[in-house]
Formats: structure tokens, sequence, C-alpha cells
């Protein structure tokens, strides 16, 4: 009898990354695999091209940080999509469902605990996203990225028995990257350095109006390779050393492996993966007003430890900081890859993640249920 698994989690890239990497592990494995998403999220168009994976959409509800009509229409979503998985995940029957958390995630969760399945769950940030907070008490574990979140979730949740840190999960998507690809595709010279630009899979269009703002500034000393997000590039900025793209995908890695510098979102699956890649960086968290703080939280660790600098997004106005902490950044390179060398921080692969899964399954099994 073949064994079953059914993943969620959506919104953004960072909600499905992880899924994404595990998913042909599961199935090279024998593993039937399905997937619950929204139904306008980027999760549907990126697992849709998956061989072999069922999706199936629900209604979702968002809640936003500011006021909009939309929060109280969303929130008439939430039960219907409750409904929706409720019934899909009776009719697929997984061994066990698999979180990374978003918003499409809830209803999910519960419908899990409801028809009586094993749930685990992934938290990449220190503080867990309101998501997982409300799913926490219907699932069997918590996987953490940041040790921090443990502490968390006992001091508010006391729910530490539940929590397992196991580190950031590390995937090779991004190794033995070849610069001299880079820069044949995106025409730059090998004795200039580069910046790599990259805001998350929406784009930062603070970010990008930032460098354009800066390039007859920046492009004398650097050359930028610049992953601007949909429908963000700028056409009338065709200059020699400057390269845009709206996303890339088997590039990326030549291009971070061309990389001297690269300024980013503090996401914690893109930090993580600079981190291993022992890439120096400069992090510019998104603002209050967009997120719940947590880039904030993850960018002021990495810091302290002396991987990075950071810059506020409200902050980038300041052209003078802005570049004043690319040439500083730049010319103190070295220091900040020497810190990153002696990280001792726990990591695991993807490999050893679906062990644990696994794992979880046998148990289950040789206990009856």
């Amino acid at each position: 009898m073949s064994k079953k698994i059914l993943f969620t989690g959506g919104g953004s890239a960072g909600h499905v990354t992880l899924n994404l990497t595990l998913i042909p592990i599961f199935q090279k494995n024998k593993w039937e695999v399905s997937y619950i998403g929204s139904e306008n999220g980027i999760e549907r168009d990126i697992i849709s091209k998956l061989d072999k994976v069922k999706y199936y959409p629900i209604k979702t509800g968002k809640l936003r940080r500011y006021f909009s009509w939309k929060n109280f229409s969303d929130m008439l979503n939430v039960p219907k999509g409750i409904v929706q998985a409720y019934k899909i995940i009776k009719k697929e029957n997984p061994d066990i469902i698999f979180s990374k958390g978003g918003f499409v995630s809830f209803p999910v969760v519960l419908s899990g605990w409801l028809n009586k399945k094993k749930v685990l769950m992934h938290e990449s940030d220190m503080t867990p996203g309101l998501a997982n907070k409300m799913s926490l008490p219907f699932v069997s574990k918590l996987f953490t990225t940041f040790e921090e979140t443990q502490n968390y979730i006992s001091e508010l949740f006391n729910q530490k028995s539940k929590v397992e840190y196991i580190g950031p999960v590390v995937s090779d998507r991004l190794k033995d990257g070849n610069p001299e690809n880079a820069i044949t595709i995106c025409n730059l010279k090998k004795e200039k350095p580069i910046i790599m630009i990259i805001g998350g899979s929406l784009g930062a269009k603070s970010i990008n109006n930032a460098v354009r703002r800066n390039l007859d500034k920046l492009l004398p000393k650097y050359q930028i390779i610049h992953i601007c997000g949909k429908g963000q590039l700028d056409p009338s900025q065709n200059l020699q050393g400057y390269k845009q793209f709206e996303y890339v995908d088997k590039e990326l890695k030549d291009f971070m492996a061309s990389a001297d510098i690269v300024i980013s979102r503090a996401g914690s699956n893109s930090i993580f993966e600079l981190l291993n890649l022992k890439k120096t960086m400069i992090l510019i968290p998104l603002p209050s007003t967009s997120s719940r703080g947590e880039q904030s939280l993850n960018a002021a660790v990495f810091q302290r430890k002396g991987y990075c600098e950071v810059i506020k997004d409200e902050d980038l106005g300041d052209n003078i900081n802005f570049l004043k902490t690319i040439d500083s950044v730049y010319k103190n390179k070295s220091t900040y890859i020497s810190n990153m060398e002696r990280c001792k921080m726990k990591s695991i692969d993807n490999n050893q993640l679906y062990e644990m899964i696994s794992k979880v399954i046998f148990n289950q099994v040789h206990k009856g249920r």
C-alpha cells in the first residue's frame, strides 16, 4: 500500500520553497503527493507545474495589517476553506500533513486535526506568523529554524514540548554555481565587483527605486544584477554593467556565485542560504507597514553575529547612507565572511528532514496510531 503525504503553504515563495524541495524526495521514495493551496496564490503557479502532484485550491482569508474592507470578506472565506479542506483530506486520506505556513495553511491544519491526522509544521522565522500561531494547538510537532523560537513559544503558549529546533533546512539548489555563466548572461566584466539585488518573490519597489536612483554613483565602481520582481522592470535603464530580471530560476546559482555583495530582504529562507554560501550581505527587512516585524528580528540576529549590515526600509531615501553602507560592506567583506565561517549553527538538509518526517509515520504505525 502506498504512503501518502499532503503539503500546504503559500502566499509567498517563502511558504512554498521548502515544500518544493521536499516533494521530489518524497516522490523518489514512492510517496503519493497532494497539495492544498489558495485559488490565486503564487503556490498554485509553482506547484501546478510539478509532475504527479494533485493540487487542490481552497478559499482563503488573509488578515491585513491595515484597515481594508477585504479583511471582512476574507474572514468569511476561512470557514469555506475549512469545509473544503476537510472534504479533500477525508478523500485523500494522507498518512501525514506537512504545513509550511502562510494564510492558506490554517484551514488545512485544523481540518487535518479534525480528520485525526498527524500534522507537522515548519516555522522559518524567529517568531511564528499568525497562521502558525493559530495552528499550533492542532499540530503534533513544530520544527523551527531559530533556537530562540522554542523559548518564545514556551513563554507565549506553554507548548514547548511540541517544538523541535532543527536549524535551517539547507538546500543544495544554489551550490556549485558558475560565475562565468553569470558574466556571459549579463554581459559583465570579470575584473569589476558585482552587487546582486534580490527583493523576494514579489519584488521590492522601495529597494528597486533606491538602486535605480543611485545607478550613476554605483556603476563607476560596481556591476549590478538586479532581480526586481514581476512587472517591475525599467526599460529606460539599459546601461552597461546593469542587468535586470523579473525572476530567475536555473540561473540563480550562477548569479549568486558571481556576487561580491548581496542586497536582500531578510526572509529566513533567503538569509540562511546566503549564510550557507558565505555571501556578504546587506539586509533590508520589510517595513512594519507590510509585515509583523519578523524580518527585522531575523536581520537583527544576523547583524548581532557579524554576518551582515542592516538598512531600514524607511531609510532607503537617504542616498548618502545607502551608498556609504555598500562601500563599507564591500571594503570589509573579508570580516563578514570570516564571521560566517565561524558559524556553528545547527542545520539539516532536505534528505534529513525527509527522514524525520518518515520516522513520525513509522512511530505512528508501530504505536497503532
